[in-house]
């Protein structure tokens, strides 16, 4: 009980929420009505003035709407009186509308009007808010003009499409006259129709000659000497006509008439908002089909509605009028059954319009045709707590309207309907075969996944064989018979051809046996593995083309290790070069199957100098081991011919250039040592400098002027001096040794100074150390190392 208070309390709390957000709406629809009245302007327009006052006046819009309804104001009282006070705000909209007595703001007080009407319009206009019916307007028309003008009744219609009038509002006249001049008939003559006609006020203040010219409500003898109509204009025709009835002879004073007009501007938004309908006739009027339609309606359980289209000039539809209703329909604030009769669609249920049903209504008007809309989902409250309920619409003609009705559908419909979306899902249907009566049923989903035509009808099971290829057709031919003969339980897959390509299904199926244990009806699903039955081949044959191309690169690193072996052999033990103990290492790179094209030379000049070359060719493989062997073999044969370092330089940048097939870039450093001097001359083109450490502190030597090889045709390439002294060791290295995924170079560079810097303790062929401690994780790439010590006697 408490967990079914707490359920009705919340959707009280959201009725009161939609009120409010209604009242809100009907306010700014009202506001925006009244301005289009004084001003002639469009809505768009209209809401645009609404929120450009409110901003200047540092207000909200609904305040702004709720002081232009409230003080609409006549033309200035020539005495400049005082503006009257505004009055206290008004009940919330939804309050039904009771009478006030006249000058009354509903609390008993006195309120006074104000010079000019400026009184009655703020009253009039709060008092607005708690209009919904065009009966309660003419009320309230009543009761706030009856002192003032001396208002004895008040009527209110509308214009026909064909002309004609309809009353819709009326206060102060007997059911009786009303029922008389309900309808006015467009040649009629009378007074109403003439100021609708025009569009002119008509002023009626001699009852004796007004009565020859115009038919009059009540005759020339009736109990209103004098009355005025004041047609409700919209745009440049009159939609609508406002009549006042006074009981007192003479004419209307100017303010008077001023005053009727402001009132009548006020309306003429007020009916736009709840978009005028007839009055509902008394209980007990009307013919015998219209009361006997709605006790029928009364007694019919549901939700069902007769609706009667509304139509524009141009004849489209524009909403549908609620003839009955059963008990069971409720609109969105709450109002249901008989209540509804007489109200609009789009009052009751304004999200209609932008809803597929609607359009489903229009064509069954059109075409006849019985409309049915999708299945949509809705919580209702159900004892024990709330549960989700599927329903539809279903629409069909009768006559000139429509019958409406929401069906809710019951739990084996929604189980029906919960089947179908997991076959249409899942891209499986059932089948069941009947092995007595030799029937089969097929859902619609193995028609259509077995690509037949629903109206050929189902397969029996000893010939669903045939629909598989010929290669698919004799195992699945075995596994039926061993069902048929045996029972035995089958899951098989198997292939067909359809209008759409071949289809790889699933059929699973198993036998139901009688007494005896002979199999009576086989029942099972077929289902679709195209679209996976596609992944695993693509992914088959991705597998394939990968094992392809790695035998591919294995063979060219193969081949490429061979090629750099012969190319650059590496000593067994630390060699000596004029004096000096060179040691070098050529570690290849852990991950990728590619060789590099790091390398070293080591050789000893005439003249007893010594050239030491160190470079690195960007990219892998046997276009990479190619291209170090041609700069290897130049840089050797330049030197040797006695080209300076820079020159040796310049014409290896040439040789890439030249080399447009495989167009790469190196980097290098060239050193020769001159030991009679014990001088190291050397030149880079763009190469990580040579770690010089001397007394066991490591010093970077700084790089002369030099850029990558193969960069730019006009490159510039300086030399440097370096002397070296006895215990000096001079590192030179290539980028591998230093580089590590996320790290900057200058970091690298550092962690290789501290390294050789913590091992100049060790013994003189310690280069494996050094690359132990610098080379912790995978190596991406080869790493070369050239490690030249000056012995500490000389040699």
């Amino acid at each position: 009980m408490a967990a079914l208070a707490k359920v009705v309390a919340r959707q009280r709390a959201e009725l009161d929420r939609l009120q409010d957000q209604a009242s809100t709406s009907a306010v700014l629809e009202r506001a925006k009505g009244a301005l289009m009245a004084l001003t002639g302007c469009a809505a768009e327009a209209a809401h645009e003035e609404l929120l450009a006052r409110a901003t200047a006046a540092n207000r909200t819009l609904m305040e702004e709407c709720w002081i232009t309804l409230g003080t609409l104001d006549s033309r200035p009282d020539p005495a400049g009186a005082e503006p009257v006070t505004p009055a206290p705000s008004p009940a919330p909209e939804g309050t039904p509308y009771t009478s006030a007595r006249p000058g009354s703001d509903g609390t008993g007080a006195d309120v006074p009007y104000g010079d000019g009407g400026s009184g009655v319009l703020a009253l009039f206009g709060r008092a607005l808010v708690r209009v919904g019916t065009p009966r309660d307007l003419a009320g309230c028309l009543l009761d706030h003009l009856s002192l003032p003008v001396g208002a004895a009744a008040v009527v209110i219609y509308r214009r026909l499409p064909d002309g004609g009038l309809e009353l819709t509002g009326h206060a102060g006249i007997d059911e009786s006259l009303a029922d008389l001049w309900r309808h006015v008939p467009p040649v009629s003559g009378a007074a109403a129709q003439h100021a609708v006609d025009t569009r002119e006020e008509l002023w009626l203040e001699d009852l004796a000659e007004d009565s020859r010219r115009y038919l009059l409500i009540g005759g020339p003898t009736g109990s209103w000497p004098s009355r005025a109509w004041l047609p409700v204009l919209h745009g440049d025709a009159a939609d609508a006509v406002i009549g006042v009835l006074r009981d007192r002879k003479g004419p209307f004073p100017p303010d008077v008439r001023e005053l009727l007009r402001g009132v009548t501007r006020l309306c003429a938004g007020r009916l736009r908002a709840f978009a005028t309908r007839p009055e509902p006739a008394p209980a007990g009027a009307g013919d015998g089909a219209e009361a006997m339609v709605r006790a029928l309606f009364d007694a019919l359980p549901g939700t069902t509605l007769l609706l009667t289209p509304l139509r524009s000039p141009s004849g489209e539809v524009e909403d549908y009028r609620i003839e009955a209703a059963t008990a069971q329909t409720v609109d969105v604030v709450g109002r249901g059954g008989r209540e509804l009769v007489g109200r609009r669609v789009l009052e009751c249920w304004p999200a209609a319009a932008r809803e597929p049903l609607w359009q489903g209504w229009l064509d069954t008007l059109t075409g006849g045709e019985p409309y049915e809309g999708e299945p949509f989902a809705r919580q209702e409250l159900e004892p024990g707590g709330q549960e989700l309920s599927m329903y539809s619409v279903r629409a069909a003609r009768l006559g000139a309207g429509l019958v409406v009705t929401w069906l809710r559908h019951e739990s084996s419909d929604r189980q029906e309907q919960r089947l179908a979306d997991i076959q249409r899902l899942g891209r499986l249907g059932w089948a069941t075969w009947n092995l007595v009566t030799q029937e089969a049923v097929w859902s619609y989903q193995v028609y259509e996944l077995c690509g037949r035509d629903p109206g050929d009808g189902p397969v029996g099971l000893a010939e669903l064989p045939e629909l598989a290829l010929p290669e698919d057709e004799p195992g699945l031919a075995r596994v039926v018979r061993e069902l048929l003969a045996e029972g035995k339980p089958f899951d098989v897959p198997f292939r067909i051809r359809t209008a759409a390509g071949v289809r790889h299904l699933r059929l699973v199926a198993e036998a139901v046996a009688d007494a005896e244990g002979a199999p009576v009806q086989v029942h099972g699903f077929v289902q679709d593995l195209t679209a996976q039955r596609s992944a695993e081949l693509a992914l088959v044959e991705s597998e394939r083309a990968i094992l392809a191309q790695h035998g591919i690169l294995q063979a060219e690193r193969t081949l490429a290790g061979r090629l750099q072996h012969a190319l650059l052999p590496l000593p067994r033990r630390p060699v000596r070069l004029a004096g000096l103990r060179v040691d070098v290492a050529y570690l290849p790179a852990q991950s990728g199957i590619h060789v590099g094209g790091d390398w070293f030379s080591a050789i000893e000049l005439p003249g007893g100098d010594a050239l030491f070359v160190i470079g690195d060719v960007a990219g892998h493989g046997i276009d990479a081991v190619a291209t170090m062997a041609q700069l290897r073999f130049t840089a050797k044969g330049m030197i040797l011919t006695g080209s300076a370092l820079t020159d040796a330089l310049l014409g290896l940048n040439t040789l890439l250039l030249h080399s447009r097939d495989t167009r790469r870039t190196a980097t290098m450093v060239l050193a020769r040592y001159k030991p009679a001097e014990h001088r190291l001359l050397w030149a880079q083109a763009g190469h990580p400098p040579p770690l010089l450490l001397r007394g066991g502190e490591p010093r970077f030597l700084d790089r002369p002027h030099g850029v990558l090889l193969g960069a730019t045709e006009t490159p510039v390439f300086e030399e440097a001096e370096c002397r070296l002294e006895p215990g000096d060791r001079l590192l030179l290295y290539t980028d591998g040794l230093v580089e590590r995924p996320g790290e900057g170079i200058h970091e690298g560079l550092e962690r290789l100074a501290g390294a050789a810097a913590a091992g100049r303790g060790g013994p003189a062929g310690a280069l494996g150390s050094l690359l132990a401690s610098m080379l912790e994780s995978e190596r991406r790439d080869d790493v070369c190392v050239l490690d030249l010590r000056v012995p500490r006697q000389p040699a």
